[in-house]
């Protein structure tokens, strides 16, 4: 039998607009709106245009757009010789520019890797990021935008000097992050580590390459195990962990707190294993249909909670027979068994404060030191 149509035609421009998004995220501007101008430089024109629109931008941007889709002119080697368990293994360790790294990845890997972890420098003023100084001169980063003339006269007195603190910063993110969001499964993540200096720009950053609708946490995580007294404004106490999917609507594997798996016991040799018989069995709102009388074995009449019991009578009799629900020897009470077996858990926390679980810097230094120490 042949359905239906439901009169309506396709909205093609809708369809290849969603189709844009998928591949090129980071040319949707302003909700659903193209910038054509920065579409023409990720397929490899360099367009210049003065007209005004919103835009995260900064000096030399579209050659990190570029930059990301030059070839690789590097090859991969294997070591069997620094290998261990060459042939078995299934890691692998790669050293070299993680960014040529990541261009030979492309082929073999693209759309494969269902997690992406990185730790790029944090920008602090401090980090060596393939210069002797990762910071630009302000002289220097002048004359690149153009802000003084051949002579160094300034163009205007409102120098924007601010940006040479972002700049290289900036240029070296965003062709990793590009590449990286290739490797990406459809059911695939990447997390981010940063510190205040650059979040608010990786944000825009993975906002662009990722899309907003892509973006799913901003984890707080407490780094610090030890405040600074001396800090002249504030302690400083805490990193970020960006979390991106490649596809909306990803979600994380449901945790459940180890903390709490003491609570259950196993004393009457259950076969389902251990339980917890300390479950609410009060429902929080009141419903009508919720109040009602409870007829224990021993034929006790147990009276509902002032808002009612938490499953309706049907439910609740199905609880007990199933087990789930229990009387107490005398009749006079009846405990919701859970199983540990059954804990789906819940889902992550954005706030990383168990130092015992997520670790903090001083450890993680204790740790390297001792992995690369020799004996």
């Amino acid at each position: 039998m042949v359905s239906k149509m439901n009169g309506e035609t396709l909205d093609l421009t809708k369809q290849n607009i969603e189709r844009l998004k998928e591949l090129f995220p980071e040319v949707l501007t302003d909700g659903e709106k193209i910038d054509f101008d920065l579409l023409k430089t990720v397929l490899g024109e360099v367009v210049e245009d003065n007209n005004e629109r919103y835009q995260f931008t900064w000096h030399g941007k579209k050659q990190a757009i570029l930059g990301a889709q030059k070839p690789s002119k590097g090859t991969l080697r294997a070591e069997p010789e620094k290998s261990k368990n060459f042939d078995a293994t299934g890691n692998i360790y790669i050293e070299g520019d993680n960014l040529e790294v990541l261009k030979l990845l492309q082929k073999s890997y693209n759309g494969r890797i269902d997690l992406i972890y990185i730790d790029p420098p944090y920008n602090t003023g401090k980090d060596f990021v393939y210069r002797d100084n990762f910071k630009k001169s302000i002289e220097n980063y002048f004359e690149q935008t153009m802000q003084v003339d051949s002579k160094g006269n300034r163009f205007s007195t409102n120098t924007e000097s601010n940006g040479r603190y972002h700049t290289d910063w900036l240029n070296m993110i965003y062709p990793r992050l590009k590449l990286a969001r290739n490797l990406l499964s459809d059911k695939g993540a990447i997390f981010i580590s940063i510190d205040d200096h650059e979040a608010a720009n990786l944000i825009k950053i993975c906002d662009e390459i990722f899309g907003e609708n892509c973006f799913v946490c901003s984890a707080i995580w407490r780094s610090s195990d030890n405040s600074n007294n001396d800090a002249k404004q504030f302690s400083n106490d805490h990193n970020y962990t960006l979390v991106y999917s490649k596809k909306p609507l990803w979600q994380p594997k449901k945790q459940f707190d180890l903390s709490k798996q003491q609570h259950f016991k196993n004393p009457d040799n259950d076969p389902n294993g251990p339980y917890f018989d300390g479950n609410p069995l009060n429902s929080p709102n009141y419903r009508e249909n919720l109040i009602y009388d409870v007829i224990s074995p021993t034929g006790h009449v147990i009276k509902p909670p002032k808002n009612g019991w938490r499953w309706s009578k049907e439910t609740l009799q199905q609880k007990i027979e199933t087990g789930e629900i229990r009387f107490t020897e005398d009749g006079k009470r009846f405990r919701r068994r859970t199983y540990l077996k059954d804990m789906t858990g819940l889902p992550p926390s954005s706030l990383w404060t168990d130092l015992e679980r997520t670790g903090h810097n001083r450890q993680a230094k204790y740790e390297l030191l001792d992995f690369t120490s020799v004996a």
